[in-house]
């Protein structure tokens, strides 16, 4: 079964009502310190504070509160309670009606190999606009990776799908600031990124396919909160490449009614990824190796981000426990 895991301090809304609906899927709500302590809605698992502390997991002593990281509590629930997959998400982004997933094997519109970092809004848009984590110099650089004539229509093995938002997309704090047009994507057909190919995913639309991926599922802690799922995103996928998977987009299958933010303080937050986009890349794909376990590739990057100065040394523990979490679950 699809597990479907979300944060949250709010009341049950609309997205949690659309994600409990939908048909094979079960949702697993991480609570923290600020959610509304009577929560309870159908098919869905709450995890309170205290069901939380109660949980043996070796990584819940060194996880904070009132952080979106708590998540990874949900994650790994969902890994003990048998998940095929895992389907990672917001409470603020509400499925179509029409909502459904794509397989892992599929033959597909491919990028073209070693292209660095892309824009795949390109792709579904002609606006401009583009995904959180994009390094600044890659936002007017010309490109033709998404034209029709230099795509490869071949057989493709996802390992985790990044699906769009519509209205308020996942975009950075410059374009909200700059710009802040709601988008609607066209309805095109997915891509999946090749070899040496780059493009920033996040955490509120994006599923993750096979049990042996889940290590990745990793949210780092101890970096800013708009620089968390980025930098999974950045660490995830030469380790995907490596073992034989890639990433995919595809067309939006929610939209977006945004919580509250502070512009300038997610701005603030986002200075880590503005900074250090390419070289956190860089660093990943020097770290990883086609001869290690997705684990042991999760390892090396963190260890050389730490050394690099991008993560402290308490996140290095902190992924120790989550690994160790996982193997116990995962065997």
């Amino acid at each position: 079964m699809r597990h479907t895991v979300i944060t949250s301090i709010y009341p049950p809304g609309k997205a949690v009502e659309g994600f409990a609906s939908l048909e094979g899927n079960h949702v697993v709500i991480a609570g923290d310190h600020k959610t509304p302590p009577a929560w309870v809605h159908s098919n869905c698992s709450y995890l309170s504070p205290a069901d939380q502390e109660a949980l043996d997991f070796k990584m819940i002593p060194k996880l904070p509160w009132n952080h979106y990281c708590r998540k990874m509590v949900g994650y790994l629930y969902a890994i003990r309670e048998g998940a095929s997959e895992i389907f990672d998400t917001d409470d603020d982004n509400i499925p179509y009606e029409d909502y459904e997933t794509l397989p892992s094997e599929l033959n597909v519109d491919t990028t073209q190999p070693g292209l660095g970092f892309v824009n795949v809004y390109q792709w579904f848009t002609d606006a401009k606009i583009w995904p959180r984590g994009l390094p600044l110099e890659s936002i007017l650089a010309p490109s033709s990776a998404f034209q029709d004539d230099s795509l490869l229509h071949k057989s493709a093995k996802v390992g985790v799908w990044q699906g769009l938002a519509d209205l308020d997309p996942d975009v950075d704090a410059i374009y909200r600031l700059t710009s802040n047009e709601p988008v609607t994507f066209r309805k095109a057909s997915p891509v999946v990124l090749a070899e040496g190919t780059w493009c920033p995913f996040n955490s509120q639309n994006t599923l993750f396919l096979e049990p042996s991926l889940f290590p990745l599922l990793y949210l780092p802690a101890h970096v800013t909160f708009r620089f968390t799922d980025i930098l999974r995103g950045y660490v995830a996928q030469p380790i995907l490449q490596a073992a034989g998977f890639q990433l995919g987009f595809h067309q939006a299958t929610v939209y977006q009614e945004r919580n509250a933010h502070n512009l300038m303080q997610d701005f603030k937050d986002e200075i880590p990824f503005y900074l250090n986009a390419q070289r956190c890349m860089d660093i990943a794909c020097r770290a990883v190796s086609g001869g290690k376990s997705v684990s042991d590739n999760l390892v090396s990057v963190y260890r050389d981000l730490y050394e690099e100065g991008i993560v402290p040394d308490d996140e290095l523990s902190l992924l120790d426990a989550w690994l160790e979490d996982c193997h116990s679950l995962l065997g």
